[in-house]
């Protein structure tokens, strides 16, 4: 890997030939195959965007333009290529490179986009704010891999393209947004438009005919005269953009000559470029939802670890179980098909099964519509995406009493996805949803039987949130409300969900110091037992709330407001969570144990409060 070890910096990457550059990538991508089949993370997608992102990097300036990749996940290429290749071996590590863009990491990075479709709303402000400012950088934003699918995606591209602001959108099709573009003349404009003497033609004839305004806008209006007439509409064209391509994602120096005269245009540009997700490596190419997002594999046959059970699966298998007794019972997903679980499900239910791509909104709404008609949609949704709903969930859904049931996918810590996926606020958020019952099972078997009670026996809306990850040691079944487990005179210690593991944990070590706890479980968040709890803490006299929430709106502080509004004060009390919620990537036991809530850190938070260290 001789070339790419001697790219340090964007300024080393420009000195590369032109004739290096196809074994340049050639050799990123033998580094991707390496590292990612040790650290996992984002694997097909990077693959195809190899050629993309050097063109990127070789015509901009990462360190003074704004380049803003959207999903950010597509951004690995660009992260080795801008001085992060010899840390790449801490990808999503606790510690270590941020699987997304990460402004803080490197100037390099423009914007965190860890959620999908934020990229061109996102440049047009720095484009505006450029302008503003009397600035010189250049924007652009890299959209694609499903991105194209999320509405606020064209509610920017709308503003963009009748702003006239200079930014430059490159659509990176790779079959996961939009198709390509179909028909003869289409295909021959194409293969035109996108040679390097086509660009070169045009910078001259802008150059030239260009300085006379009224011959340049004459030819301008009879050349799109007849290119409305002999192409298909384009919704890019319509929306102010001007659109070229689709061109070959895969010609790094067509790409490059590309972008460089869309640069140049000054004008919103939309730059259409077809690529194949996985490029590069069989069975990512084969594959390529298999291979989106792994967690380690090996390189040379392909095979990934094999899976075990989990929440996700459960979740799923459960949906079917109920579809097939009840035909009015269907499964919403927002582009997670397999991530929540719900293959089988759309493989025997296919009239039954929607997925409306990155719309979390949309499908709140929609869901919202099919219960009102008599059906039970149930929306399969990660907690960090479900936060795009907000509105929805209160204006769509609570005020209709609409019975729709949210099976809330990764509630808690996720991992190394970081910062932007961990399901930190959903406990504040749902509870703050009029009418919204919010359920926590910490079981299989639990999960399991609050699914069929939200779909069978509930009315109005419903939320189960269930962490990601397999079942902890805690495999018990109960729907009571309020669970007590444990009974004791020192303490008081409330949690809910899949904690249940950890405080059971801390109860152990507690025991051996003498301690006896009070150990309570909530099963429902929305309308906790507040008398049992009032009772144990008067008792004891001290309170705990471990929780993997954020501090605002969590379950402890509405517990102690309940204990002040009834007059119970403790002697001490503490909300152990996760503060503001902004959590760093890392495996779930190393963030448990930064912020004191696996088993040993509730037990020295316990005996701090006890006066017992």
């Amino acid at each position: 890997m001789k070339r790419l070890q001697d790219i340090r910096s964007p300024a080393e990457l420009k000195q590369i030939s032109a004739d290096e550059i196809p074994a340049l990538c050639s050799e990123i991508r033998e580094f991707l195959i390496e590292h990612i089949s040790k650290t996992g993370g984002h694997f097909a997608s990077n693959l195809g965007a190899v050629e993309l992102a050097v063109a990127i990097d070789r015509v901009y300036d990462p360190q003074t333009d704004r380049i803003i990749y959207d999903v950010g996940h597509q951004a690995y290429v660009h992260k080795i290529l801008t001085g992060r290749r010899e840390s790449f071996w801490s990808l999503r590590q606790f510690g270590g490179l941020s699987g997304f863009p990460k402004p803080s990491e490197s100037v390099c990075d423009a914007f965190i986009t860890g959620h999908a479709s934020t990229s061109v709303s996102a440049a047009l402000g720095m484009a505006r704010a450029r302008t503003l400012l009397g600035e010189t950088y250049d924007v652009c934003a890299v959209i694609g891999d499903g991105s194209m699918t999320g509405g606020l995606a064209y509610e920017a591209i709308a503003d963009a393209g009748q702003s006239g602001e200079p930014l430059v959108v490159i659509l990176n099709d790779n079959a996961m947004s939009i198709s390509q573009s179909v028909g003869g003349m289409a295909q021959m404009l194409s293969h035109m438009r996108t040679k390097p003497a086509y660009f070169n033609f045009k910078r001259i004839y802008r150059k030239t005919v260009g300085r006379i305004g009224p011959l340049y806008r004459g030819i301008h209006s009879i050349k799109e005269w007849i290119k409305s007439r002999a192409l298909p509409g384009n919704i890019f064209d319509d929306m102010g953009f001007y659109y070229l391509g689709p061109i070959n994602g895969h010609d790094e120096h067509t790409l490059e000559q590309a972008i460089q005269y869309a640069k140049e245009l000054r004008i919103p540009v939309l730059l259409h470029v077809i690529t194949v997700k996985g490029k590069g490596y069989e069975y990512a190419e084969r594959w390529p939802d298999r291979y989106h997002g792994v967690s380690g594999f090996d390189p040379l046959t392909g095979i990934v670890p094999g899976e075990k059970l989990d929440f996700s699966a459960v979740a799923g298998k459960t949906l079917q179980k109920l579809a097939e007794k009840d035909t009015t019972v269907t499964a919403i997903t927002a582009a997670m098909l397999d991530g929540t679980g719900l293959k089988s499900f759309s493989e025997q239910f296919p009239n039954r099964f929607f997925d409306v791509g990155i719309c979390e909104g949309h499908a709140v709404t929609m869901a919202a519509g099919m219960a009102k008609q008599g059906l039970k949609p149930v929306f399969c949704v990660y907690s960090s995406f479900l936060q795009r709903s907000f509105d929805m969930l209160i204006h769509d859904v609570a005020l209709e009493s609409a019975h729709v049931v949210f099976a809330v996918d990764r509630a808690g810590l996720v991992g190394a996805d970081g910062e932007t996926h961990h399901g930190v606020f959903d406990v504040n958020y749902l509870c703050a949803v009029p009418g919204m019952k919010v359920l926590c099972p910490a079981s299989f078997a639990e999960l399991q039987r609050m699914l069929m009670m939200a779909v069978e026996d509930l009315e109005g809306p419903v939320a189960v949130r269930y962490p990601r990850g397999e079942e902890g040691n805690y495999q018990g079944f109960s729907l009571a409300p309020v669970v007590v487990h444990s009974q004791g005179d020192d303490l008081t210690v409330i949690c809910y969900g899949a904690m249940i593991n950890c405080v059971l944990e801390a109860e152990e070590l507690l025991k051996k110091q003498g301690i006896s706890c009070d150990v309570i479980r909530l099963t429902r968040l929305d309308v906790p037992d507040m008398d049992m709890i009032l009772n144990s803490v008067q008792k004891t006299k001290r309170l705990l709330v471990p929780e993997e929430a954020a501090s605002a709106g969590c379950m402890g502080n509405r517990i102690l407001a309940a204990c002040a509004e009834r007059g119970v004060v403790p002697i001490t009390a503490k909300c152990q969570n996760l503060g503001s919620g902004i959590v760093p990537q890392g495996k779930v036991d190393e963030l448990r144990a930064l912020y004191a809530l696996d088993g040993a850190g509730i037990a020295y938070t316990a005996l701090s409060m006890l006066d017992r260290l």
